[in-house]
């Protein structure tokens, strides 16, 4: 491969001068070599030589060495120059901007207000609903309670009702009508019961206008003990005094 150097402008300088130097030698030795022809020249001697002598032998020049060419240096690397990035320019505060972000800020603000307020109104009316149908539960339980009062009160009665008539046919059951009765008079007496069924006391409270009608009741009385008691004690209350009314016709 053949290299190609380029000359730089100093290179070319310094040949053009050795080139007119060269030029001004060679010029000088051709007027040196004209001017050493001109002059006579000696007589000469021929010598006879039996033999030639050895041919001298020529001298072998050494080969000029090689014409380095200067390596072209390379090319310097051109220095990167850094740009620095253009500073931003600070945006100005746009109030337009600044207005929408108030307006959301205001807007997610009534937002949340309704929604508390509705949560609040939410929990108001469970609470109402729970209080209301803890009302309704209190008013259904004491209505059931009165209900079940009044049914009890209603067999009391009727538990009374049925032990003071038996109390009655009992003692009825044991009156001695005398044979002068005219009519068909009514006692009315007071008893004492004693818990045991056992009569503490018996009087008239209201006579019949017939003495013997009125003693034979009071004797029928003391002759029924112990009279027909209930077995709840409870209900003994209804017993300790009882105001009954006897007539021989019924």
């Amino acid at each position: 491969m053949i290299a190609y150097a380029y000359a730089t402008p100093n290179e070319k300088a310094l040949s053009g001068a050795l080139t007119l130097l060269m030029h001004g030698v060679f010029l000088a030795l051709l007027v040196f070599g004209i001017a050493w022809q001109k002059r006579e020249s000696p007589a000469m001697v021929a010598e006879l030589w039996g033999s030639l002598p050895p041919a001298p032998q020529p001298k072998v020049e050494p080969p000029p060495p090689p014409k380095v060419e200067p390596k072209p240096e390379p090319p310097k690397p051109v220095p990167k120059v850094e740009t620095k990035p253009a500073p931003k320019p600070v945006p100005k505060p746009d109030i337009s901007l600044r207005e929408k972000k108030e307006k959301a800020l205001k807007a997610k603000e009534l937002a949340d207000k309704k929604k508390k307020e509705e949560q609040a109104r939410r929990e108001a009316l469970k609470l109402q609903q729970a209080r209301e149908a803890e009302e309704r539960r209190l008013r259904e339980q004491e209505e059931a309670q009165k209900k079940l009062a009044q049914q009890q009160a209603a067999a009391q009665a009727r538990l009374v009702d049925e032990y003071k008539r038996r109390i009655a046919e009992s003692i009825k059951r044991r009156i001695i009508e005398p044979p002068s009765l005219q009519g068909n008079p009514e006692v009315e007496l007071h008893i004492t019961v004693l818990p045991g069924g056992e009569v503490l006391d018996v009087r008239i409270v209201r006579s019949s206008g017939q003495p013997l009608w009125d003693s034979a009741a009071e004797r029928a009385v003391i002759r029924a003990q112990p009279l027909p008691l209930p077995p709840d004690p409870a209900l003994m209350r209804e017993f300790r005094e009882l105001n009954l009314r006897f007539r021989p016709k019924e």
